[in-house]
């Protein structure tokens, strides 16, 4: 049963759509699908053109939205649009530390997981193309790994698309993870530094809560092992519009005194887990290396690999000195397994991931190189995500790619300035065809 309802401006369309696990065996294990179709409500028996979202991450499912905010208000005067929750997201069949045990024991958790990276999404948004548009191609915009996804989608099924669209998501088409984060960690530390010129009392303040951090063992409420590493991970937000404000925020309210003397706040412990835990999307840490993996070469846990060639990073080394605390920010460790009780479970299923040295390729340069789908790109010009560098080398390799380099936005700017990100990644696209 299809199931239409209202929302301020819009009404909402709940789609499902059973799709195989293995596309390469459409006979075999199927999956379920969940979207929400939008459309403005002015226009909801009008013929439209369809635009599919797909949601960065990976492991996160597509917004939830109350009416026309930001990007899909400009979106929804031209287009009907497709919300999807990707595989093992949201309402789509999830995999998680409670639904993975259905599978087996690790090695066939690990198994399984290999088949939720870009390619297999592409396959997904092809399969229900037909139902969803009858068979016309449809414009895709892609955020930050739903960019990955559409440039994949550029390579597996160029024909499905009408128009691509990519904000902040341009991945290098050949780079191990190694090289994904030895790029990362320089652009952190800029941002870092950039944090505590616009806040300096930050700096005092993220060096005292760190020694307290080194000295006590510390449990959030929900379970969540407050180890030094998990607070410098926090500076994962410092890649959004507002993140260093949030940040600063949660800093100057850590401590409060009590008659056993000052110790971490009831609120901000109540704040930092909902930063820090993956209850929510456990995907992006199980699968977060393996959007890099093309080759026979193991990830290994590239992060933590990698930080060990950057030891400002350490942090009992700052406090030892007079050096600042560096925040870390997207890179997944093998003590977030440890740490977080919603990812405990999965340390073994994690480590055979990592281990995997059969990954297939999602790019294909040749074809790419021939392209003659519309394709528009923002590209941030400091992206604490995405390297810059990288993406605009994928931009030269992509025949007809329009770019439009910016640092007006953080990685976030589809959220933050939608309307006219959007506005100009469609004018670029089509002053391009």
């Amino acid at each position: 049963m299809i199931l239409s309802y209202r929302q301020p401006g819009v009404v909402l369309t709940d789609r499902r759509f059973t799709v195989p696990l293995d596309h390469d065996r459409p006979g075999g294990e199927t999956i379920e699908l969940y979207a929400r179709e939008v459309v403005a409500g002015e226009k909801a028996h009008q013929e439209l053109p369809w635009l599919l979202y797909l949601q960065g991450g990976p492991g996160f499912g597509a917004d939830r939205t109350v009416g026309r905010p930001g990007w899909l208000g400009r979106a929804l005067k031209e287009y009907r649009v497709l919300l999807l929750d990707q595989r093992g997201t949201g309402h789509s069949t999830p995999a998680n530390r409670q639904t993975l045990p259905l599978r087996g024991g690790p090695a066939e958790q690990a198994e399984y997981l290999t088949r939720f990276r870009a390619d297999s999404i592409v396959r997904d948004c092809e399969a229900i193309r037909p139902e969803v548009t009858g068979g016309a191609p449809w414009t895709v915009l892609g955020q930050s790994f739903g960019g990955f996804c559409t440039t994949a989608y550029l390579t597996l099924a160029p024909e499905g698309l009408a128009t691509a669209l990519i904000t902040g998501g341009l991945p290098s088409l050949d780079a191990h993870a190694d090289d994904v984060y030895r790029a990362a960690f320089p652009r952190i530390e800029r941002k870092v530094a950039a944090h505590y010129a616009r806040y300096p009392q930050d700096a005092e303040r993220a060096r005292r809560i760190a020694d307290h951090l080194l000295t006590h063992d510390v449990a959030l409420p929900n379970g969540y092992r407050l180890t030094v590493e998990a607070f410098q991970s926090l500076g994962i937000v410092l890649g959004t519009g507002d993140g260093t404000h949030r940040l600063h925020h949660l800093l100057e309210d850590a401590f409060v005194r009590t008659p056993q003397g000052f110790t971490l706040s009831d609120a901000f412990q109540e704040q930092v887990q909902g930063l820090l835990s993956y209850a929510r999307h456990p995907l992006y840490a199980l699968i977060h290396e393996s959007v890099y993996a093309q080759d026979a070469r193991p990830t290994a846990w590239s992060a933590e690999r990698v930080r060990a060639e950057f030891p400002q990073f350490d942090a009992a080394k700052a406090l030892a000195g007079d050096e600042p605390l560096l925040f870390t920010g997207e890179s997944i460790h093998p003590w977030m397994f440890a740490c977080d009780p919603a990812l405990r479970p999965l340390r073994e299923t994690a480590d055979l991931l990592a281990a995997r040295t059969d990954w297939a390729p999602l790019y294909d340069p040749a074809r790419l190189a021939a392209n003659d789908v519309p394709v528009a790109a923002a590209v941030y010009h400091d992206d604490m995500y995405v390297d810059t560098a990288h993406s605009l080398r994928t931009a030269r390799a992509i025949r007809g790619l329009r770019t439009w380099v910016t640092d007006e936005f953080e990685h976030d700017g589809v959220r933050t300035g939608g309307p006219r990100v959007l506005d100009r990644l469609l004018a670029l696209a089509r002053d391009g065809a």
